[in-house]
């Protein structure tokens, strides 16, 4: 039953997209199906928002339509391969036809140059609609923004990262498991087990970042992969450089990032001048052997620095100035997300994972989805009589408390205004209490990436016994909700919109609540997933 309900939503999707021919990739996170699209003209938004399965829709670097987690991953397969069998079927790409115009007489329904007025002030309160047109219009002026060289390499950085967070979150897990068994000396026999299978990805990260990295900037993947494994071999310790030896993962994913781009540049340089006939012989072993030999006499020893450097940095931090530190991140992050810095920060965890077992910053992070909540909860008081925006904030909050924050983000506080700047209040005073125990000698860390809200429990893990570290990261959340709570109450709204939203309004007629169960939300979209998706 299962399969033909993710069968169904990708059936649902495809024509909404314009059909596979129009379809030039296919691919998932955490929560979102990612499409390359041919003609952008093709796709149905609307219809999409309506779909009962999807959250919201995202237009970045990729066309990503928000599922959820789990959710995701059950439908991505059911698409590929509808896509996969319509390309069969009709291989031929689709002309991005537009309707034709009635030559006879003008279209009354055709939308001209002069903008539509708007309704007279205070005559029609805004609906969910209304609000979630506004937040297609702040992800557009924001898209804008964020097409700087700066950040369109921090997001391809992302790009190379995200398809590791299955594995980090899955070894994650295992890890939490088997430190419970350990703890409580239950099956000592499958602890070793478990710790081979839990550790195992995490020896050769590396190797996968190097791959990733080749293909995000357009090299061979498996010499991106090649090159970084030489990270992880066991025979560097036999190599000296700057005086010191090696030590095998020395630099780790850093190390490997640079290697890998060293890499596909060296590359890019052979098959331009390298004949072609001798370019099978030489270029991949040009790429290997130069990009390898700096890799060992440099990279690996300054990428090592730099990582030592960032756990010091995040250690030292916390341990001195914990509270103002995560009453700082935990208030900036829904910020970072909107000007697209937060991506920056994916090397900075993955790296903390590998030198500590955790990074301490995620859980600090995830406070921004706890005011984000809290705050949507004093919208859904303070407008009884607003059914739209509240059957939106209905829908969305499940996704909310399990760490999922675009469509409360799109589709309820950013378009307010004044709720997204309280949703940040709260996610300070949440972030504040974490980063206060930190200092006090209780830090809380995640094994792994991507999950936030609820989600996260599974995968904490701190300096103290397990109950501490979930109690202080539980209190956060509970302290993240009721500061996003109280400032939206006290300060979210002022007078005038407060009376205007509180309108007696309709139930919207075009999409009713009941035709969206699962929560799709007009004009939901981008927000907190990361690394996100926090």
């Amino acid at each position: 039953m299962s399969d033909e309900k993710n069968r169904a939503t990708a059936a649902a999707i495809l024509p909404l997209v314009g059909g596979a021919a129009n379809v030039t990739s296919v691919a998932h996170c955490m929560t979102r199906l990612r499409l390359g699209i041919e003609d952008r003209s093709l796709v149905r938004d609307d219809a999409l928002k309506a779909l009962p399965a999807v959250l919201g829709v995202v237009e970045d670097d990729t066309y990503q339509i928000v599922l959820g987690p789990g959710t995701v991953a059950r439908v991505t397969p059911e698409f590929t391969a509808l896509v996969e069998a319509g390309r069969d079927a009709a291989p031929a790409p689709q002309p991005a036809a537009a309707p034709a115009p009635d030559p006879a007489a003008p279209d009354p329904t055709a939308p001209t140059t002069d903008p539509a007025p708007s309704p007279p002030a205070g005559s029609t309160p805004p609906t969910a609609e209304a609000l979630a047109t506004q937040g297609a219009a702040l992800k557009a002026r924001q898209k804008a923004r964020n097409a700087t060289p700066v950040k369109l390499f921090l997001r391809r950085i992302a790009n190379i990262f995200v398809p590791l967070i299955p594995a980090l979150i899955g070894c994650g897990i295992i890890a939490g498991l088997n430190g419970l068994l350990t703890n409580f000396g239950v099956l000592p026999a499958l602890v070793p087990a478990l710790a081979a299978i839990a550790s195992g990805f995490m020896s050769l990260i590396a190797v996968f970042v190097g791959h990733n990295t080749a293909k995000e900037f357009g090299g061979t993947p498996v010499l991106g992969g090649a090159v970084a494994a030489i990270i992880v071999y066991a025979g560097v310790a036999q190599v000296s450089a700057f005086g010191q030896q090696l030590s095998p993962g020395q630099g780790g994913v850093l190390g490997a990032l640079g290697a890998a781009l060293l890499a596909v540049r060296i590359e890019k340089w052979c098959r331009r001048y390298v004949p072609e006939a001798l370019d099978v012989l030489l270029t991949p072993t040009v790429t290997v052997l130069v990009s390898g030999l700096v890799t060992l006499f440099g990279l690996m020893f300054v990428a090592g620095e730099v990582a030592t450097a960032i756990g010091t940095c995040a250690n030292w931090l916390l341990a001195h100035g914990g509270a103002a530190a995560g009453f700082l991140l935990g208030g900036l992050f829904l910020p970072l997300v909107m000007l697209g810095l937060h991506q920056a920060l994916i090397p900075i965890h993955t790296t903390l994972i590998e030198q500590q077992g955790y990074t301490v910053l995620l859980p600090i992070l995830a406070m921004a989805g706890a005011g984000q909540v809290g705050a949507a909860l004093a919208v859904y008081v303070r407008l009884p009589r607003n059914r739209s925006v509240r059957t939106t904030i209905k829908s969305a909050l499940p996704a909310g408390f399990l760490g999922v924050g675009e469509p409360l983000i799109y589709g309820v506080s950013l378009p307010l205004g004044r709720p997204f700047v309280t949703a940040c209040v709260g996610g300070a005073f949440g972030g504040g209490f974490v980063g206060l125990f930190s200092q006090l000698g209780t830090a809380v860390g995640s094994t792994a990436i991507g999950p936030s809200g609820w989600a996260l429990f599974p995968l904490l893990k701190g300096d103290r016994p397990l109950g501490a570290t979930l109690a202080v990261y539980a209190f956060g959340l509970l302290i993240g909700y009721a500061a996003g709570f109280l400032a939206t109450y006290f300060f979210g709204f002022g007078k005038q919109a407060l009376a205007d939203l509180n309108s007696a309004t309709p139930r919207p007629a075009a999409a009713p609540a009941a035709s969206r169960p699962e929560g799709g939300l007009p004009g939901s979209g981008h927000g907190s997933h990361q690394p996100t998706a926090v």
